[in-house]
């Protein structure tokens, strides 16, 4: 057979091009700031996860100087052979007291968190009842885990309520309410507090990943603690690279779980363990966050004016109520255009958002607040999305 079986790779990726949604890449040449070098050119960063600026907070960065200089630059092992040190314990049980949970695991990344975790605590005799619009990490998990997938629709609580009396007149083992508690894409949070009360009535776990509430929301403690939850929330997944700037997946609740998890999710005990550097950074960026409150005060503040002006431009924010602020544009075509320009011209960078991550109709940019923008920066952001906005006819 005279078949090229690598042509599907030129194929798709033409198709992508055509169609507008290919992704770019394009690589930063010094840390993660709100005015950074990138492809050459110095330009103001709109989208980065890095809400509280802590990626380069002198604390931080020193601390992943001197445990490096101490440790060394690598793990050298999985965490349950040989690649743990009194760095991860020390993280853990800080970890711990900051969410106000019995104990907490440092894992590879969110993602990994996800993917490792779901499938232990569901299989094929359960019910998943799972949020229309969860994260794609979240989506593999529950496929790898066999378990059936119940999707309610977003932030519907009625809906959620239908979808557990069915699951419960399944006979399932278990039944497990899995949500973000922010959502990556629009900005809008999970209604934690109602999903709480409707699963107790189930007896169903709820499982959260927090990954772009923590360090932002119940003063950087994230969704529960926002929503005063501790205690009633079964699983707390997270991450150490949004909020607080460094790196590496997290999960937080009970000593059982805990143990479990360190028992049982195959990318915690089949990856191979934090750099040093990066396990006292993460301790460091916890210690910030705690003595250094004017951090998530500015990124708030930035929030409200922000969204508040490019509204009143005429820009479509969706259910924003995060520092996430999406311009939704719906065309994929004039969103990745709408990103050029204020990149080329502008100097700024915004990144399109478009489909798989969502639906095409709804394509976008999502802008992310920081604690380090000024309110300069804010005004010549807004200035150039505005001209931009208009020359595109997108306002």
């Amino acid at each position: 057979m005279n078949r090229d079986p690598v042509a599907f790779l030129k194929e798709d990726m033409t198709e992508l091009r055509r169609s507008n949604l290919e992704w770019i890449i394009r690589y930063l040449e010094e840390g993660s700031k709100p005015h950074c070098i990138v492809n050459g050119k110095e330009v103001l960063m709109l989208n980065t996860n890095n809400y509280l600026g802590l990626a380069t907070h002198p604390k931080v960065v020193q601390a992943s100087i001197d445990a490096t200089k101490k440790y060394g630059a690598g793990a050298g092992a999985v965490p349950v052979i040989a690649g743990s040190f009194d760095l991860t314990r020390e993280f853990q049980e800080k970890f711990a007291k900051y969410k106000e949970v019995e104990a907490s695991l440092l894992c590879q990344t969110g993602f990994a968190v996800n993917s490792g975790l779901i499938p232990m605590l569901v299989g094929k005799p359960d019910i998943v009842v799972s949020d229309e619009l969860n994260h794609g990490s979240i989506i593999d998990g529950v496929r790898l885990s066999g378990a059936k997938r119940v999707i309610y629709k977003h932030r519907d609580i009625s809906d959620l309520e239908k979808q557990l009396k069915e699951a419960e007149k399944g006979g399932a083992r278990r039944i497990c309410i899995i949500t973000d508690g922010v959502f990556s894409m629009d900005g809008d949070m999970a209604p934690l507090d109602k999903i709480v009360d409707v699963a107790e009535d189930f007896g169903a776990m709820i499982f959260v990943d927090d990954c772009h509430g923590e360090g932002v929301l119940g003063d950087g403690k994230g969704i529960v603690a926002h929503f005063n939850l501790q205690g009633k929330v079964h699983v707390e997944g997270g991450s150490m690279s949004k909020g607080f700037g460094v790196f590496g997946g997290t999960v937080a609740g009970s000593k059982d779980l805990i143990e479990f998890c360190k028992n049982k999710s195959r990318t915690y005990l089949l990856s191979t363990a934090h750099p040093p550097g990066v396990v006292a950074a993460n301790i460091a960026s916890i210690e910030v966050v705690e003595n250094e409150p004017q951090h998530v005060k500015a990124v708030w503040e930035h929030t409200n004016y922000f969204k508040k002006e490019v509204q009143s431009m005429g820009y479509d924010t969706g259910r924003s109520e995060t520092p996430i602020i999406p311009l939704i544009i719906g065309d994929p075509g004039k969103a990745q255009e709408l990103a050029r320009i204020l990149f080329e011209e502008e100097n700024i960078y915004g990144t399109p958002i478009v489909f798989p991550m969502v639906a095409r109709e709804l394509s976008r940019i999502r802008v992310q607040m920081n604690a380090l923008l000024t309110k300069d920066d804010l005004n010549t952001a807004l200035s150039s999305i505005e001209k931009v906005g208009k020359k595109l006819d997108i306002i």
